[in-house]
């Protein structure tokens, strides 16, 4: 029996697809949960903070100033779904704490905040791509001193070796695409921060050819995950991210039933929809709304996300 497909087309939903089908299905598809990720968490805590202290007028985004920001984005976690998942006591709340603050000290060794200019943090892009809704949140997005774009990816897992960086530049190269088909403009560079253990910043500088070669990608990626929903074939790969994977218990590889999900991501589907609040128009009928030309600018504020 045929699936749905999915509505959208982002980054991690790529590069899911990519390293397992089967995991993208269960993810994108059946719409499955997953158990919070401490890790996860954290780079949602630490990229909030970044997100405060580029809020701040340049001259006063200082390493105290960019710690305070992260105490207001401890506090708004402890009422975030995900943050309140991991059941921290006292003792690993501390923890942290003092591993998101030092992430945030780290910064400071790899740019000086107060030179850079935002014109996008958070930023939400969306296009229609061939009938593909593709999207991402960029962590930053800044014009440089000669007014070109530069899209800014906050990192804070591992630093990969010389060998994985090409492939972690991915996510990037695709945010470059968004910007071409959102803003009209290529940015000139893009850039991972790195601020675990072994900070860094890994950079590339996007070009047409990328760029197209880009929407190739993404072209062929959705027609993959079209015929994968026609046949319902979505086979698993395993690897050493199947350590990490929360859907073992439905993937044949392990001994589980995908049926089994299906049944689930149905069940969960009809909950969702039985809570929804039902809209009623009580206005009359709807106007048109003019085209709104696309604006670099912050988007309206929101609860803190991971990009």
């Amino acid at each position: 029996m045929a699936l749905p497909l999915p509505t959208s087309l982002s980054p991690s939903k790529v590069s899911t697809f990519k390293d397992c089908a089967l995991a993208f299905r269960f993810s994108a598809i059946d719409k499955l949960p997953e158990p919070p990720s401490m890790p996860a968490v954290k780079g949602t805590t630490v990229h909030r903070a970044l997100e405060l202290l580029f809020g701040a007028d340049p001259a006063d985004r200082t390493p105290e100033l960019a710690q305070e920001c992260l105490s207001e984005a401890l506090l708004e976690m402890r009422t975030v779904e995900e943050y309140v998942g991991l059941q921290l006591d006292a003792a690993a709340e501390e923890a942290f704490a003092a591993d998101a603050a030092l992430m945030v000290e780290r910064y400071f060794a790899l740019e000086d905040p107060r030179t850079i200019r935002p014109v996008g943090l958070e930023m939400m892009l969306e296009a229609d791509v061939g009938g593909v809704l593709v999207r991402g949140i960029i962590d930053r997005l800044e014009e440089d001193a000669d007014g070109q774009l530069v899209v800014t990816d906050y990192k804070t897992g591992r630093t990969p070796s010389v060998m994985q960086e090409q492939s972690r530049l991915g996510g990037v190269h695709f945010y470059a695409f968004l910007c071409q088909q959102v803003l009209g403009r290529i940015p000139t560079r893009i850039q991972l921060v790195y601020l675990g253990k072994e900070p860094q910043v890994i950079t590339t500088t996007p070009s047409e050819q990328s760029v197209r070669g880009m929407q190739k990608k993404v072209g062929a990626i959705w027609a993959a995950v079209e015929r994968a929903c026609e046949h319902d074939d979505f086979r698993p790969k395993k690897s050493a991210l199947c350590n990490w994977c929360a859907f073992q218990a439905y993937c044949p590889a392990f001994g589980g039933d995908p049926d089994e999900a299906r049944a689930l991501g149905l069940a969960l589907a009809a909950e969702r929809a039985a809570a929804r609040p039902v809209a009623v128009d009580l206005t009359g009928p709807a106007t048109g709304v003019g085209d709104v030309a696309p604006a670099m600018a912050d988007p309206a504020p929101s609860a803190p996300t991971t990009a």
